[in-house]
């Protein structure tokens, strides 16, 4: 099993400005309790065609073809080592002011996948790390994490529910929450990298990630803009 802050720690590409981090736990039919969706893009191991990597909507996808963002680079070293691991992509803003790294993680491997979300917030390298995928605390009870004695990096939880679930446990880290859901949704790339983006250029303005958020996730379902945000908590009450 990989070892909390593992993937934290491993060498990658070093890219310039602001550190983020997004992981990433590939959807499962097999291994999560999830509403099934069709075999090819909920196989937990597979990069290619996963619902939440290999799709034009994945967040690798959205960040590829993004105006702002160097064409990712594509890191493979976890194989031998962590196998819960298989792959990260790493891009640097063209203006040099933030680098993002996303980690995939098997759909297997979902608790790993958190454990290593929460060492990251705590681990001094980034200024904003998120989750994105299927909400593993509906499922699986991880131990409390320890509190934490000294500011943690700022948090992104992409899930169904994910304020019930995970904001005591940011509070234990003392880490600040800037975009999470209170329905179920769907965590679309496009979501994440909106609400990126809008943190790199207002960081701490819940109010306008929240927006981004939403104006993202009612393009992409093709909602009105006030149900898409609605999704989204209002992190000011």
């Amino acid at each position: 099993m990989l070892a909390a802050g593992a993937a934290v720690g491993a060498p990658l590409p070093q890219g310039e400005g602001r550190q983020v981090a997004v992981f990433v736990a590939l959807c499962d039919n097999e291994h999560q309790g999830i509403a099934p969706v069709p075999p090819a893009i909920g196989r937990g191991d597979d990069l290619r065609g996963n619902l939440y990597w290999g799709c034009d909507e994945a967040l690798p996808r959205v960040v590829r073809r993004a105006a702002g963002w160097q064409a990712p680079r594509v890191v493979e070293a976890y194989d031998d080592q962590h196998p819960e691991v298989l792959q990260a992509v790493v891009s640097t803003r063209k203006d040099k002011s933030a680098t993002l790294t996303i980690f995939a993680y098997r759909g297997e491997c979902l608790p790993a996948c958190l454990r290593d979300f929460e060492a990251a917030l705590v681990s001094g390298r980034y200024a904003l790390v998120a989750y994105l995928g299927h909400n593993g605390l509906m499922d699986t009870e991880l131990p409390e994490p320890a509190e934490n004695a000294e500011r943690a990096a700022d948090a992104m939880v992409l899930c169904c529910m994910s304020r019930e679930y995970f904001e005591p446990r940011l509070h234990r880290l003392r880490s600040r929450p800037m975009l999470m859901t209170q329905q179920y949704m769907y965590p679309a790339g496009a979501v994440m990298l909106a609400a990126i983006e809008t943190w790199l250029r207002a960081p701490g303005d819940v109010g306008a990630i929240r927006k981004a958020a939403g104006q993202a996730y009612a393009a992409n379902q093709r909602i009105s803009l006030r149900a898409a945000v609605g999704v989204f908590a209002d992190l000011l009450k």
